[in-house]
């Protein structure tokens, strides 16, 4: 019998959402350092926000069953602490 062409639920972009979040969390995070701002700071603003967002849908999709809850909830958490450090510094 051949096999079943019927995609998995666990096959799915949705769960690509939180450790993408996630990386691009630590990303953020990094660039909240004062000594590493001034190397990343076009990154860290943008790695925020992305991780926010990105961290955001990825708990939408979590709590449906497709993805991982923690990977999405620390993406998100990375990614307030490093946009907020840059607001932090050039406050």
């Amino acid at each position: 019998m051949p096999k079943s062409n019927v995609p998995d639920r666990t096959d799915t972009p949705a769960v690509a959402l939180g450790p993408t979040a996630l990386v691009l969390g630590i990303i953020s995070a990094l660039g909240a350092m004062p000594e590493l701002m001034v190397v990343l700071f076009p990154w860290d603003v943008i790695a925020g926000g992305l991780a926010v967002t990105f961290g955001a849908v990825g708990i939408h999709y979590a709590r449906n069953g497709t993805g991982r809850l923690w990977s999405a909830i620390a993406g998100i958490t990375l990614g307030a602490i490093g946009f907020a450090g840059v607001i932090f510094w050039l406050s």
